[in-house]
This record gives C-alpha cells, sequence and structure tokens, in this order.
C-alpha cells in the first residue's frame, strides 16, 4: 500500500512539472532589461488550452499535497 502512493506521488509530480513547463509565460524578456510594462492586455480572461492548462496546474498540486500528506502519515505510522 505505502508503495503504491509513493508511485502516485511520483507520477503525480512529474504530470505537474511537465504541465508547468508546456505553460507559456506572459512576461516578456525584453520587459527584465528596460523596466516598462505593458498594461494593455491586463485584464483579458483566460480562454481556451491556457484555461485547461490553469485548472489542470492547479488540480495536480492539489492533488500532489494531499498525496504527499498521506504518504508521510502512512510511513511515520508503518
Amino acid at each position: 500500500m505505502v508503495f503504491i502512493i509513493d508511485i502516485f506521488v511520483l507520477l503525480v509530480a512529474i504530470l505537474l512539472i511537465v504541465i508547468v513547463m508546456l505553460q507559456g509565460s506572459k512576461d516578456d524578456i525584453n520587459d527584465a532589461f528596460n523596466g516598462s510594462k505593458s498594461e494593455l492586455f491586463k485584464n483579458q480572461k483566460v480562454r481556451g488550452v491556457e484555461l485547461f492548462m490553469q485548472r489542470t496546474t492547479a488540480i495536480l498540486a492539489c492533488l500532489f499535497v494531499a498525496l504527499v500528506i498521506v504518504a508521510v502519515v502512512l510511513h511515520t505510522t508503518l
């Protein structure tokens, strides 16, 4: 039972890393050097694939935290 939870923690961690790596950055590298930040697209809603990626990231992060807590509890009781 303990090893199954460890495998799930590992799988969720890998999926979380992949999903975060696939997301595009909203910042431009030029903004880091010249100090300007465009406020033109600040209030746009996220739609489509970006919305799916954000929700998937949030769900995987919560699942990861819950699985790690369960794994720690199981490891300390055994």
